[in-house]
Order: C-alpha cells, then structure tokens, then sequence
C-alpha cells in the first residue's frame, strides 16, 4: 500500500485496516518515509512493527561557542570571525615529563 511492504501474521485484515495502520505509522514520525509494517494478530491483540528509511546524519560542530550543522545561518560578523579561526596542530614528538614531588 502506497509504496509500503505489509506483512500480516495470524489472521486476514480489511485493506481499510491496513490502512489505518499505514497512516498512524506515518502520523507517528512525521517527514520520515515508512517502509515496512508487520502486523502479527494474537487473538484481541495487534502487534505493529514499523520499519522507516534512515536519516541522513547531520554533524554538528562547536564553531565560535555555538553548536552548529552549517554556517548558513551565521550573519558576515561570524562568518569573518570563522574565517579568522586559528587552527593548532597536535604534534606527538613531546618526551616524557617526570616532576619529582618535594
């Protein structure tokens, strides 16, 4: 239905049903696509497994005390302060350091 693989277990379902059980999967997550939906019936009891696509991970950085995807929203103020950034390199030739406690 509607581009979504229904498994049914354990009794035979309405195609109205099925729907209503499509559309509360959808009402449920919002702006995620539903891909699959078991439905196992035990006697009074309905169990509804939703499978919905994968969302894209977004990655969030602190950049200039603010935790942010993109930089889109920041006004040119930030933005030069971004560009400005001095970034530090992390070197490991340091040697062992032993301070003798007195």
């Amino acid at each position: 239905m509607n581009n979504v693989k229904i498994d049914t277990h354990g009794a035979i379902l309405s195609k109205d049903e099925i729907q209503s059980y499509v559309d509360r999967g959808r009402e449920q997550k919002p702006g995620q696509k539903l891909l699959t939906l078991d439905i196992n019936v035990d006697g009074d009891y309905v169990d509804l497994a939703y499978q919905y696509e994968d969302r894209p991970f977004e990655r969030i950085r602190r950049i200039t005390g603010y935790l942010v995807g993109t930089l889109d929203r920041f006004n040119n103020a930030k933005r030069a302060e971004v560009l400005d950034r001095v970034t530090h390199e992390v070197t490991d030739d340091c040697e062992d350091v032993y301070i003798d406690a007195v």
